[in-house]
């Protein structure tokens, strides 16, 4: 191999990325053969059924403003043009130099366009045909929407794209056409575009569709046939074209980044490891870090959402400097990539792709469209959001179903995908935005969806059929809502988890996570925070319950990944400027790891028909464990509508919670669960119990679960540990008639008890939450949505508690799950402690 020249950039903490104001270059690279993207030629044939668009289509830049973007389903080229690309109207360039707040745009209404003179185009349909004959209809089965062209590729036995080849001048597309191998090359000679083609034998005479009203027969051939073509001058040529190279293009990115992480000195459980990415770097190359994939050593595979593969080497316990160097460019938007024996695998637009690096030269030189066996749109939010590893070695993929111009069958659906490309089985559909995780020994699969119209709040689930799981486009009338839908794991409130992405399972022989070794992790991108699910298996189907162990650490989180060579979690992902997460940075990567401190959140949850059992790894105070007020419990339901979200609704149908009250608590014999006796324990969509305990030696062990309660497991005392007791369940007065010393320490308990830090910060060291900050609010000016301003008084704060929607902050007036009325759920001692404890910030 070729000696590399280091580019050393010993960065400490996390790379923020170049400022806005600084000025990356442009977002395609005018030395890198190719990149991807949709394609729309509308204006071109207006009216056309399907619509001329290419969802996936393959960008070529031949050099001096001459472009060719070739369509991998159909197999045909879109348009052939000479100017300055494509207009940037996809998410990725669009946002690329992060200039200002973007909100992504849905449909397809504006989409990237030749941004030039167009030299040839065609219409939407197969660029060979079998036969002799030429049809210009698109024999593919339509989409719900006949204008939809994301009808995916052509039937295998008719033709299918398999790769980009890189060669020194240029690109070399592999494609079969009824069973034969077909080697096409676009190159610029003499300021004409010129196309040439190597036909392995066919016994059956094909059709090439150059333009509508362009058409060649190519005869059968028992030989090899080479042809070649002048698209500028539209006429046929006797040249062969280039040579074929067998070798793949010199090494294109010599130079290596290296950066230099931060280990984090914390002594809570679980510490937060900085590692910076390689920006910024020679190329002035933008890194919005969306997944990370380790090999068996100490070495990874980041992708970024433009297109880029890095290879990181460097990723070992004592973590120090990381070694980067670029892989390959091009991809349509990739959010994941997962490896698989050895071999690199990208979920992007245009499908999964497999990466060589057939030289060893450490770059990417042949690009293998592994699996495109299943549709895309060019809808703008149907990303593709997760690509995850089976244990069998199929693929499980997220796709996102947003919609808003045309209506597709798969989007919104968590696919199957076999571990040979071929095929796909639909694991779930009727996702807003969904994210999967699958457990790397027994294969299941979990899925999150996010907040929207017929969604009511954050679901997680287990998918283990085909159901339909409540999202519905804005495009079908309401009433086509299908019937029935599937019931998550858990609700999470959209408060306490936003916006929903990956979750990954701490398990395999190389996790190295402590005491949460098999646990399910999943991860919030609104407020970066990971949250440990606590599966129930006692029911069937199994129940789960979400709390938090990591919150507010500095990372716009998309994907979390359990490195085997260290065995600990890393996180890592971007944002769109705009988007909807309170992370400082825009893309960031960073390592968690256990202290050793004991984790204090608890390992199981489980709702009985007395009460709630809590189990934790840690021994906890016997005083505080049998104090009715260590607890607090709330429950609401959703309702499932049109609009977006639900409010909170009490059993009766109004808005607002329940607030139960529990009438006992004990502790087992060996002092790690609680059972918290409630006597009107009964099915809810959504419940919470907070908890303020200690452990014996005095450490604060405080938190809150979200689960939904469907099922009620019987509560048999002696077998789950607590001997043979008799629990009161006789009705017990509210933590409204308890009586507590009014002091700050008492607020700061209520603060975590009753959930408010869920949406309020307390610390600078926090970042923003849902809520307005707790932080220097005493006496601060405040300006009320539609009321002018004032000063937070006691008598404001007061108010804010008792009655939220009084005074409503300007800025905080759209969240649709707001906060929860504490009248008669906490007494006058109470709220001077809260207040106290506001006024210590």
């Amino acid at each position: 191999m070729t000696p590399t020249l280091p580019i050393v950039l010993l960065l400490a903490g996390i790379v923020q990325g170049l400022a806005a104001d600084a000025t990356y270059a442009p977002w395609t690279e005018p030395d890198f053969p190719f990149t991807s993207t949709s394609l729309d030629l509308r204006d071109l044939e207006p009216g056309a059924v399907p619509m001329n668009v290419t969802p996936r289509g393959l960008l070529l830049n031949l050099g001096q403003d001459h472009w060719v973007c070739f369509d991998t389903e159909l197999l045909r080229v879109a348009a052939v043009w000479q100017g300055r690309g494509v207009t940037p109207e996809a998410l990725a360039p669009l946002s690329y130099q992060e200039l200002e707040n973007l909100k992504t745009r849905g449909g397809q209404d504006l989409l990237p366009e030749p941004d030039g003179k167009v030299i040839l185009w065609n219409g939407v349909y197969p660029g060979w045909q079998p036969g002799n004959t030429t049809d210009f209809a698109d024999p593919r089965k339509p989409q719900p929407s006949p204008e939809e062209p994301g009808r995916g590729p052509l039937p295998g036995t008719h033709a299918r794209f398999r790769a980009i080849h890189l060669e020194p001048d240029g690109t070399a597309l592999h494609y079969h056409v009824a069973g034969s191998l077909i080697q096409d090359r676009f190159r610029l000679v003499d300021g004409t575009v010129r196309r040439f083609l190597h036909l392995a034998p066919n016994a059956r005479p094909l059709t090439l569709v150059l333009a509508r009203d362009w058409t060649v027969t190519v005869p059968a051939h028992p030989a090899p046939l080479d042809l070649a073509f002048d698209l500028s001058g539209r006429k046929a040529l006797s040249n062969p074209g280039p040579t074929r190279s067998e070798k793949p293009p010199a090494k294109r990115w010599s130079a290596e980044v290296i950066t230099e992480a931060t280990l984090s000195s914390s002594r809570e459980a679980l510490a937060v490891d900085s590692i910076p990415l390689p920006s910024p770097n020679p190329w002035r190359r933008n890194v919005r870090a969306c997944d990370i994939a380790f090999f068996r050593e100490d070495s990874a595979a980041l992708t970024t959402f433009d297109g880029d593969v890095w290879i990181g080497r460097g990723f070992r316990t004592n973590l120090g400097k990381i070694h980067w160097t670029r892989f390959t460019s091009g991809l349509h938007e990739p959010m994941s990539l997962v490896i698989r024996d050895g071999e690199i695998f990208v979920f992007d637009r245009n499908g999964i792709w497999r990466l060589h690096d057939t030289d060893g030269n450490g770059e990417c030189d042949v690009h293998e469209l592994f699996s495109n066996v299943f549709p895309q749109s060019a809808e703008t939010r149907e990303f593709p959001n997760s690509l995850k590893l089976a244990p069998d070695g199929s693929f499980v993929i997220a796709k996102g179903g947003q919609q808003d111009s045309t209506i597709s069958e798969l989007n919104g659906s968590v696919l199957r995908v076999a571990a040979d490309g071929e095929s796909f089985t639909v694991l779930g559909h009727g996702f807003r935005q969904p994210f999967a995780g699958v457990h790397p020994v027994s294969g299941l699969v979990t899925a999150s969806d996010q907040e929207g119209h017929y969604t009511p709040t954050t679901p997680l689930y287990i998918l283990t059929r085909n159901e339909f799981h409540g999202f519905l486009s804005g495009l079908l009338p309401k009433e086509r809502y299908p019937a029935p839908i599937a019931e998550p794991l858990t609700w999470i409130p959209h408060q306490v988890n936003a916006s929903a992405v990956a979750q990954v399972w701490l398990a395999g022989p190389r996790a190295n996570m402590g005491p949460l070794n098999g646990s399910l992790i999943h991860v919030g991108f609104n407020r970066p925070e990971l949250f440990r699910v606590l599966v129930n298996d006692r029911t069937s189907p199994p129940q789960g319950a979400v709390t938090s162990l990591l919150r507010d650490f500095d990372v716009p989180a998309l994907n979390a990944t359990l490195n085997p060579a260290d065995g600990f979690l890393y996180v890592t992902g971007f944002q769109v400027v705009g988007w909807g997460t309170t992370a400082r940075r825009l893309s960031a990567l960073a390592r968690i790891r256990p202290t050793g401190a004991p984790i204090l959140a608890p390992k199981e949850l489980i709702p009985m028909d007395k009460g709630v059992l809590l189990r934790f790894d840690i021994e906890i105070d016997p005083k505080t464990a049998a104090e009715r007020t260590s607890y607090s419990l709330e429950s609401w339901h959703y309702r499932r509508t049109a609009s977006y979200g639900s409010p909170h609704l009490k059993a009766d149908g109004t808005p607002g919670q329940d607030w139960l009250t529990p009438s006992s608590a004990y502790r087992s014999t060996d002092g790690r669960s609680i059972f918290v006796a409630l006597p009107e324990m009964k099915p809810v969509q959504q419940m919470r119990i907070g908890w303020g305990l200690t452990t014996p030696d005095g450490t604060p062990v405080q938190g809150n679960a979200y689960f939904t309660p469907r099922m009620l497991s019987r509560f048999d005392p002696v077998a789950e540990g607590f001997g043979p007791i008799e629990v009161d369940l006789s009705p017990k007065p509210s933590m409204a008639q308890a009586q507590q010393t009014v002091s700050a320490e008492e607020g700061k308990r209520l603060y975590q008890l009753m959930g408010c830090m869920a949406c309020h910060t307390s610390s600078d060291k926090d970042q923003a939450k849902i809520g307005p900050s707790w932080k220097g609010l005493y006496g601060k000016k405040r300006e009320i949505f539609k009321g002018g301003s004032l000063e937070a008084t006691e008598d404001y704060l007061r108010e804010s508690i008792l009655d939220p929607a009084a005074k409503i902050v300007k800025g905080f007036e759209k969240i649709e799950a707001g906060m929860p009325i504490y009248a008669g759920i906490l007494n006058e001692s109470q709220i001077d402690s809260l207040i106290l404890f506001i006024k210590t910030l």
